[in-house]
């Protein structure tokens, strides 16, 4: 039997947790039962704006008749391209409840990219700012499968207009329909025909970053959202009413689940703030008193080298979690030495639909005493985490191996894609493509990813271990670690740090600071320090930038 069947990581869960009922059949399940308990809760807080379940779910109920009345029918896809606005919310909601499937976008995608998603997804509607229409969308559109555009201003449903975040005025395009005019026609009426979603119908194509090759279409299902956003609700150790701040972009599956599915699920507050800025988020937080925020690791160094942040404007939080990528011990140190707060790590993947691994409310995470790494936490009772090697047998507790995810949060596939499905998830299971391992307590580690594994004169370095020695340094803000060729060792390290604000270091001075703390083949040869690295819009830092500027 695999010694992973066991299921060792039990043992740090309540007897009661082991097993939960079943979760609502699909998120609009969960939402009419929170519309129906707390209609006047507020749902979204958005600077001074205040948007309620009960008005929510009518701006919804009203895009979605618009939506059935233009040709919008089940199965078709509507593609969300916001900022962390009411306004997703509303399209999001609204277009399952004409029966289709949400595509999220990154505002940030350039034409090329924008072009690929709309094709390859085949939009039929698409939702975006007024800004967004103007300077590229409509020109990208024109040529895609869109036929029912919308627009919308991030100046609406508020009207403090932070000029750090909200620059500019409202220019509704003329060859477009607004989104809440359009939602606001339709109320009140009568409920839009229930589409009849099940848990197996897809909820979102949400397209993975790109980091190598063509971004492919991830089908998350309305069960794969309902299970992971409840579980969450369940595990979590949040008062009824809470306020969840969503630090990370709702484009992304961390904020889309780990935010606005969880909120909506608990029936919840979530406090937006258009796009992270430290200064508004600091702002935000003294404003909206938040008990939960999830985001990058990259996000709580940004609110760390603020200077008029305080102890003060976290004491009203009960959990913080990093995810996208795995936190350095020397952070979380220094976060609970600044703020008081332990930052709790989080894994999943856009294919895990969000988290498949955290750790639990009332725990802390592990340091492996041999590589000094941060476990990521510990699977969820449902879910079940295998370490394989390249034939897909387990590997031994404490060895390293591919990271392989089973569990209701799981996709079926990518959109379009069998073969690429079949290589990453056969049987149903999912090959992250991550590489770490499991100690005999179920506490998870994540080495690296296994193409930035870096081969210097045979010998593994992976990036991560050097990157975490770097963060222990009191001069490093941010560091990312990639191999470069090296005639004589075939690969050597080379390093890329930010500083600190008002710090100062040399290369050579970081570079012995590594060598006294690693082996001769794990220290960076080199160390070029930017003012800044370069990061997708969830916070992750780009390595695949750095290795095109390396030579």
């Amino acid at each position: 039997m695999s010694p992973y069947e066991s299921k060792p990581w039990l043992r740090h869960f309540a007897e009661e947790l082991h097993t939960l009922p079943d979760p609502p059949v699909t998120l609009l399940h969960a939402f009419r039962e929170v519309v129906a308990r707390v209609p006047d809760r507020t749902a979204l807080a958005y600077f001074d704006g205040r948007l309620g379940y009960r008005e929510l779910d009518e701006l919804s109920d009203g895009l979605a008749r618009y939506l059935a009345a233009r040709g919008f029918a089940r199965g078709d896809r509507l593609a969300i391209v916001l900022q962390n606005v009411p306004q997703f919310a509303v399209a999001l909601l609204g277009a399952w409840k004409a029966g289709g499937t949400v595509v999220p976008v990154n505002p940030m995608y350039k034409e090329r990219e924008l072009a690929h998603v709309l094709e390859d997804a085949g939009v039929t509607a698409l939702v975006c700012s007024d800004r967004a229409w103007d300077a590229h969308i409509r020109a990208t559109a024109a040529g895609s499968p869109v036929r029912i555009p919308l627009t919308t201003s991030e100046l609406d449903l508020q009207t403090r207009d932070d000029q750090r975040v909200l620059p500019g005025r409202r220019t509704p395009p003329e060859d477009t329909d607004d989104l809440l005019a359009a939602a606001r026609a339709g109320t009140p009426g009568p409920p839009p025909p229930d589409p009849g979603l099940t848990a197996d119908d897809i909820a979102l194509i949400s397209y993975t970053s790109g980091t190598s090759g063509v971004p492919k279409g991830a089908m998350n299902t309305h069960g794969n959202i309902s299970y992971n956003a409840d579980r969450q609700r369940a595990h979590s150790v949040l008062p009824d009413g809470a306020t969840l701040f969503a630090l990370a972009p709702l484009f992304h599956i961390t904020g889309m689940v780990c935010q606005l599915a969880a909120g909506i699920v608990a029936g919840s507050t979530v406090a937006l703030a258009y796009r992270f800025e430290p200064g508004v988020v600091l702002d935000a937080l003294r404003e909206h008193r938040p008990a939960y925020m999830v985001g990058p690791s990259t996000a709580y160094m940004a609110l760390m080298a603020r200077p008029d942040a305080t102890a003060e404007d976290f004491s009203s939080f009960r959990l913080l979690y990093s995810g996208g990528a795995p936190v350095p011990p020397a952070l979380v140190a220094a976060f609970r030495e600044r703020f008081g707060h332990y930052l709790r790590n989080g894994y999943g993947l856009t294919e895990c639909t969000a988290p498949c691994a955290a750790v639990p409310a009332g725990l802390e995470a592990p340091v492996d005493p041999v590589s000094g790494t941060l476990s990521v936490g510990v699977p969820g009772p449902g879910t079940m985490v295998r370490i394989v090697d390249d034939k897909g047998a387990d590997v031994p507790f404490g060895e390293h191996g591919e990271i392989a995810v089973r569990g209701p949060m799981v996709v079926p596939g990518y959109w379009n894609r069998p073969e690429a499905s079949e290589e990453a998830l056969p049987g149903g299971e999912l090959r992250t493509g991550d590489i770490g391992f499991m100690d005999e307590e179920g506490w998870l580690y994540v080495v690296d990813r296994k193409k930035d594994m870096i081969n210097a004169s045979g010998f593994k370095v992976w990036p991560r271990e050097v990157e975490d020695v770097l963060y222990t340094h009191p001069a490093v803000r941010e560091a990312a670690v990639v191999g470069v060729p090296d005639a004589y060792r075939g690969e050597s390290v080379k390093a890329f740090v930010s500083l600190r604000p008002g710090a100062a270091a040399d290369p050579s001075e970081l570079i012995g600071y590594c060598r006294e703390r690693l082996a001769a083949y794990k220290y960076p040869r080199e160390i070029e320090v930017l003012p800044e690295l370069p990061k997708t819009s969830s916070g992750k830092i780009l390595r695949r930038e750095l290795r095109a500027r390396r030579d």
